[in-house]
């Protein structure tokens, strides 16, 4: 079976951190997928993570070693869809230098008329539909 390059937005990354009984946690029980985020999706989650639940910062730390963290690319012109929002292009941008296969967001405000959709290779959805999609595979 191919191993899904899952790459995890900001929103992801808050969401599992800030409650403990999420859901979003068993996307690291997930054997044969690799979870990826980039700096720049890091340091959104920390930052807003800092100001709603300090206390959550110690178990963001940990579900960051279960990452592979990479840099954030330059976004380059006609890489993306031109109505990206300019915050959210460098995340998407990392996803598709990283050769993910999914891109995960919680993000409907600028990522929701991507849901469903592939661009340059990556497949943007939601984290609740790719672990209804994982549980009918395994």
């Amino acid at each position: 079976m191919a191993v899904d390059r899952v790459f995890l937005d900001a929103n992801i990354l808050f969401s599992a951190a800030y409650k403990g009984a999420s859901r979003l946690r068993l996307l690291w029980r997930i054997s044969n997928a690799e979870l990826i985020t980039s700096e720049y999706a890091v340091e959104e989650a920390r930052r807003n993570l800092l100001r709603a639940r300090p206390e959550s910062m110690t178990e963001f730390e940990s579900l960051l070693d279960g990452l592979t963290v990479i840099g954030s690319p330059s976004v380059l012109p006609g890489l993306l869809p031109e109505e990206l929002d300019g915050k959210d292009a460098p995340i998407l941008a990392a996803a598709v230098r990283s050769e993910a296969t999914h891109f995960l967001t919680g993000d409907k405000r600028h990522f929701g008329r991507f849901v469903g959709q592939t661009i340059r290779g990556v497949y943007i959805t939601t984290a609740a539909h790719y672990l209804r999609e994982r549980d009918t595979l395994e």
